[in-house]
């Protein structure tokens, strides 16, 4: 007979994806996330299958992490000029200390996309999705008449996602806001 789970899947799959972030790919052991997670390996397989898999999932969970506060700053924002610069300085902003610094779908770029092509799709699907959230942002603000018309809200959409991606890096690699 199956035993139950005596843990709730989400709280430990949050703990994976912080250490992940945290860490990286390759420096975090199986023997870490057991540890950090606090379930036994086989349960950890039998949830969430092998590393590889599980680091699927903690993308997953950031990305659906990041747009939850994505849709919050919208959802709260006056105007399209106001929303930009919300989303953008979300980037550098450290609301909550607990988490790890940077951005884990950038660490993802960097270290695992090259090789991966399962990882390479979640990045290059977050970066369009920014680039497209951005660009709808710009073409509201064009519409509204808050931001000039002759902008190419394509160009300044891919401006804005290469200088959130730095910002990105940068917050990783620094303190100075």
């Amino acid at each position: 007979m199956a035993r139950t789970k005596e843990f709730d899947e989400d709280a430990v799959l949050l703990k994976a994806m912080q250490l992940f972030w945290e860490q990286g790919y390759e420096k975090t052991s199986m023997m870490d996330l057991v540890s950090q997670m606090g379930v036994h390996k086989r349960s950890m397989y039998d949830s969430f299958g092998d590393k590889h898999s599980l680091y699927i999932k903690a993308l997953k969970r950031y990305s659906e992490m990041i747009d939850k506060s994505v849709k919050r700053i919208i959802n709260g924002s006056i105007s399209a000029k106001e929303t930009i610069r919300l989303v953008l300085e979300t980037a550098i902003r450290r609301d909550d200390d607990e988490l790890p610094k940077g951005c884990l779908m950038v660490n993802t770029a960097v270290e695992l996309a090259p090789h991966d092509s399962e990882s390479r799709a979640w990045v290059n699907q977050s970066l369009t999705d920014f680039e497209q959230l951005i660009r709808e942002l710009i073409e509201a603000g064009q519409q509204s008449g808050e931001l000039d018309k002759t902008l190419n809200a394509e160009w300044l959409s891919c401006y804005f996602n290469n200088a959130f991606t730095g910002l990105r890096v940068l917050a990783k690699t620094t303190d100075d806001r």
